[in-house]
């Protein structure tokens, strides 16, 4: 009785976003998750006078699938992302948190959580116009290829969706897809028109080459400046980019080759930044060209005690030196909707999508990636990353807050990272996740824009992070 009128009520509510034809649809999938995670947080501190932060965050969803006609289907997901403890009433004292998205046990005892939102409500038409293509329309997450510039960020809590309008064609072997994305709305004013961002995406991909798949890309980020200050009327940040992705398994190893290129221009504004990038003078715009390059070659031994496997790991990102910078010349990768959780190391210390997190200098990234799997249902993985820059810091610079002292003018390390993962499939529904990281920095690293080991700090070369999470869907 109980279990039939839950069904009743889940049913109503699917109604109320998609239509009263959804009460009528054939059939209506329900799923959802719950994902908590215990972190030991000490990631981003450098400090050796200071203590790691602990917490808990939690993740949950609820996912209603309905198949309304053979050509019409909809999918909702909503969500709730809350750190344990947080108060949403904002109360200040001692002993509570400060606003936040859930209820505190010693906030105002009326728990007023609002942190469910929406973070995914598209529909989808088939052969849309009687076209040979799939129409995909609403908020939804945007993934291509192995989610290095658009993806939905895989390692956090809300992770990433979009507004957006998604064309797909589906031909033999090929695939093809255009997308258009709302980044930013900035007002229907004539004064608010300039901060919108608009985004869009050409994709395609063949399968059946070199055993896996050839995958092409070109996007245009049409930015008027955006969230940013506009404080002498639009100031476009126009970014292209172009470019192709080959992985597959060729001679029993699995590889990835991957590059891209930019280009494109940004005006400076009053202030002189252009493009989120500080020139040096207000007025002077500067020219995008910046490439990626990424490659992968890795092999798993399935017939050996512990399947054992490794994977050689390489990534550029190329970045800015002092002379491009004075030629108004702009070489630092735009990372677009990147998931850098999944390529730059699991502590999180080169996620600016622009480049920022380095002072636009560029990354790169040598790494080691092994795994076993020493019993039934367990696998344990470790990474080893060296981090450098892309071009060399130096002392003359007057841009972006690069002025440095001249010791680190030759100076490209930015330090060594570990990571240990150790999965359990608890069972079918539930997935256990234990890690924990290390980060043994190099001097450099303290003059990155993020300001790790910056002056004042206690006398520490390393800095850790752990956690536990579970995953459970249903």
């Amino acid at each position: 009785m109980k279990r039939n009128f839950l069904k009743v009520v889940a049913t109503a509510a699917t109604a109320l976003f998609v239509g009263a034809t959804v009460a009528q649809a054939a059939s209506v999938e329900w799923s959802g998750s719950l994902r908590p995670r215990f972190e030991v947080n000490e990631r981003h501190d450098f400090n050796a006078d200071t203590s790691a932060d602990y917490f808990v965050s939690t993740q949950v969803r609820l996912n209603a699938k309905a198949e309304i006609l053979p050509d019409t289907s909809a999918f909702i997901q909503l969500q709730s992302v809350r750190t344990w403890g947080s108060n949403q009433s904002g109360a200040a004292s001692s002993n509570t948190n400060p606003a936040g998205s859930g209820n505190a046990s010693f906030g105002t005892p009326d728990d007023r959580d609002a942190s469910v939102g929406v973070h995914q409500a598209y529909f989808t038409l088939k052969n849309f116009a009687t076209l040979p293509v799939d129409l995909q329309l609403g908020r939804q997450e945007v993934i291509l290829d192995g989610h290095r510039l658009f993806g939905n960020t895989v390692w956090t809590q809300g992770q990433q969706s979009h507004d957006a309008v998604r064309v797909n064609h589906a031909h033999d072997n090929m695939t093809f897809s255009a997308l258009y994305i709302r980044g930013n709305d900035g007002g229907n004013t004539v004064t608010a028109d300039p901060h919108d961002i608009d985004v869009y995406v050409a994709y395609a991909n063949i399968k059946g080459i070199l055993g896996g798949g050839l995958s092409l890309i070109y996007s245009v980020t049409d930015d008027e400046c955006g969230t940013g200050a506009c404080t002498a009327g639009p100031t476009d940040n126009n970014i292209h980019t172009i470019g192709a992705r080959q992985a597959g398994q060729l001679f029993g190893l699995d590889y990835r080759a991957e590059y891209y290129y930019q280009f494109g221009g940004a005006e400076a504004d009053a202030a002189g930044v252009a493009g989120g990038y500080t020139t040096t003078g207000a007025g002077s715009g500067v020219d995008r060209s910046a490439y990626l390059l990424g490659v992968r070659v890795g092999k798993k031994f399935n017939n050996v005690m512990w399947k054992p496997g490794i994977t050689l790991w390489y990534d550029y990102k190329s970045g800015t030196s002092d002379e491009d910078a004075r030629n108004g010349d702009f070489k630092s990768f735009n990372t677009l909707f990147d998931t850098g959780h999944k390529f730059y190391g699991l502590m999180d210390l080169f996620l600016a999508s622009n480049g920022s997190d380095t002072n636009h200098l560029g990354l790169v990234d040598y790494a080691i990636k092994t795994s076993i799997s020493p019993a039934k249902n367990w696998t344990l993985k470790s990474d080893w990353h060296y981090f450098t820059t892309a071009e060399s810091a130096n002392a003359n610079i007057l841009v972006s807050g690069r002025a440095v002292a001249n010791v680190y003018s030759d100076s490209k390390a930015l330090g060594h990272e570990i990571d240990l993962t150790l999965v359990h499939k608890y069972n079918a529904n539930t997935n256990i996740s234990f890690g924990y990281s290390r980060f043994m920095k190099d001097p450099l690293l303290a003059l990155t824009a993020n300001g790790l080991g910056t002056a004042g700090n206690g006398p520490s070369n390393s800095a850790n992070w752990a956690y536990l999470q579970f995953d459970v869907r249903f």
